[in-house]
C-alpha cells in the first residue's frame, strides 16, 4: 500500500503545480488500471 501512497503524493504534487484540486486517495486507487496496478505491485516486490 505504501507505492499507492506513494504515487498519490506525487499525484498530489503535480495536481498543486497545475493548481488543480486533487481527488480523495480512495477515488485515486479505484481508477488505476489493471496495467497501473501490476506495474506498483510488481515495483513493490522489489523493494520489499
Amino acid at each position: 500500500m505504501t507505492m499507492y501512497q506513494e504515487g498519490y503524493r506525487f499525484y498530489c504534487e503535480m495536481c498543486e503545480s497545475f493548481g488543480i484540486e486533487a481527488i480523495p486517495f480512495r477515488y485515486y486507487v479505484l481508477q488505476l488500471s489493471q496495467e497501473q496496478l501490476t506495474a506498483y505491485n510488481e515495483q513493490a516486490q522489489f523493494v520489499i
